[in-house]
């Protein structure tokens, strides 16, 4: 049997966790939608592509990285979760496996060594702002799979717990 001290911790811990992955969720969006953005902007010609660039091969998938986070947020408020594993498996898919093919370091190399970037969003060279995205969302989606599974084995373990009562 747990103490009421407990079972109030817990509760702190799982309010903790939701936070932290709310804020994960917010962040992720904010980056998709400049993704989006970007795709968009290129894809309807609204501007020149001198001044935003064609988007990469990898950016059409990572397009898909907002379902893990729909699912996300749909889970946290009921605690459902069945919908958080969804989230977790499809972060996976969506999320991190786009941004595996991201393969820009030639271009990057050529930056570095002579100084030159052959394509541009808004007068900054689009491959270092490509290296900025994909840092910013591995460690958003590194740490959202981090959190949402230290939330499931909350979960499971309170869900546990009731069972042997």
């Amino acid at each position: 049997w747990s103490s009421p001290q407990e079972n109030k911790d817990k509760e702190e811990y799982h309010v903790a966790l939701k936070s932290e992955i709310k804020n994960l969720n917010i962040t992720h969006a904010v980056v998709w939608l400049l993704v989006a953005a970007q795709v968009m902007v290129s894809q309807l010609n609204l501007v020149s592509h001198k001044v935003v660039a064609s988007p990469y091969q990898w950016e059409y998938p990572y397009l898909l990285s907002i379902i893990p986070t729909v699912f996300s947020f749909v889970a946290l408020p009921k605690n459902n979760i069945s919908y958080l594993v969804i989230s977790v498996i499809s972060a996976g898919l969506f999320c991190v496996a786009p941004i595996h093919r991201f393969h820009m370091f030639p271009v990057a190399q050529q930056l570095y060594q002579h100084g030159r970037a052959y394509r541009f969003i808004f007068g900054f060279s689009a491959v270092s702002i490509m290296y900025l995205v994909l840092i910013i969302s591995l460690q958003v989606h590194g740490w959202q799979i981090y959190y949402s599974k230290k939330l499931l084995d909350a979960w499971f373990t309170s869900t546990q717990d009731k069972k042997k009562k």
